[in-house]
């Protein structure tokens, strides 16, 4: 699955011969896909084999590893790293989301999007948004999702539900920062003093941007558009936002106060991020959550059914959608 051609004998004596395109039904679903790839200071490209990491470094010389294209969600490409089209190519035929990312993956500055996606969760995401008292029960129950079942007061106003949210962070902190003995604990994010910052913030901020990495793999992939948040507004990645804040206090968080005594925290962050999102189980969560929360009152889809191949329909005001690739002239001209 990782490859686009291979070398074969064929019945003319040998040659080349290309595989086939990935199909919809070969590809793997976004719930089985593993976690994300970070790469700095590499070249990316393509050969016989498959996509591969070329590394060069004065002890070891050069070295090639080749990346997992059908199994991956994401790759981030820190600074000091190339990537060829074919590669490129390769990644975006997978439905493999890739993110140019600041150093250690802080920052998103670019993320391609699959093509050939269905726009089912995109059109139910645009319903919501664009009316104001959907919009507003969505980011309702975004609040109440992360405070947990039947935490939320009974009929808070969003603005109370900021507050309550706010708290239960601040407390979350405070809980945390006694348990690891680091002291009064405040969170900053400051780019311009990245290297002076404490391990606690460094870690957390490099835990956060590989989730957010995780959460636009599964939100593009799912074919809806990472602008149009409902909590957040007015950035390309809002929605994304909204859905990774529903599990910071869960995983991005508890993991950076772990790491207060780390001198490599932004490394270690991403490895140890990395290797408990199997337990976690992160990428069905989303897809289920983002599913539940756009579209409540819709039947789930059966998460063991394979996605068919659909020709782009037509929209009509009446029936609804209706088959395209299709010749809609009446059969008998009067």
């Amino acid at each position: 699955m990782t490859s686009t051609t291979t070398t074969a004998p064929d019945h003319n004596g040998g040659g080349r011969r290309r595989l086939a395109a990935p199909t919809v039904a070969m590809l793997p679903r976004v719930v089985d896909s593993l976690s994300f790839l970070y790469l700095d200071i590499v070249r990316v490209h393509q050969d016989d084999t498959g996509v591969c990491a070329e590394i060069t470094t004065q002890r070891r010389g050069s070295e090639t590893v080749y990346l997992p294209t059908a199994s991956l969600a994401c790759v981030l490409l820190g600074p000091g790293t190339s990537i060829t089209a074919p590669a490129l190519a390769t990644f975006a035929r997978h439905g493999t989301t890739v993110l140019v990312t600041g150093m250690g993956g802080v920052r998103c500055y670019a993320a391609t999007v699959p093509g050939s996606l269905t726009t089912t969760w995109l059109e139910h995401q645009a319903r919501a948004w664009a009316d104001d008292t959907r919009r507003l029960a969505t980011a309702t129950a975004m609040y109440k999702h992360r405070f947990g079942p039947g935490q939320a007061p009974p009929g808070a106003t969003l603005q109370q539900l900021r507050g309550l949210e706010g708290q239960r962070v601040r407390a979350l902190y405070q809980l945390l920062a006694r348990q690891h003995r680091i002291g009064r604990f405040r969170r900053a994010y400051d780019p311009d003093t990245w290297d002076t910052q404490d391990p606690v913030n460094l870690a957390l901020s490099a835990a956060n941007t590989c989730l957010y990495g995780i959460v636009h793999a599964a939100i593009v992939a799912l074919g809806c558009s990472p602008a149009l948040g409902f909590v957040h507004s007015g950035n390309q990645q809002a929605f994304v936002y909204d859905v990774a804040d529903l599990y910071k206090a869960e995983l991005t968080i508890p993991l950076a106060f772990s790491l207060n005594a780390s001198t490599q925290p932004e490394s270690e962050a991403r490895r140890s991020f990395r290797d408990g999102l199997r337990l976690f189980r992160l990428m069905p969560r989303i897809v289920q959550d983002v599913q539940t929360l756009l579209a409540p009152d819709s039947p789930q889809p059966d998460p063991d059914e394979t996605p068919d191949e659909q020709l782009v329909d037509l929209w009509d005001p009446v029936t609804g959608p209706i088959p395209g690739g299709t010749n809609h002239a009446p059969d008998h001209t009067p």
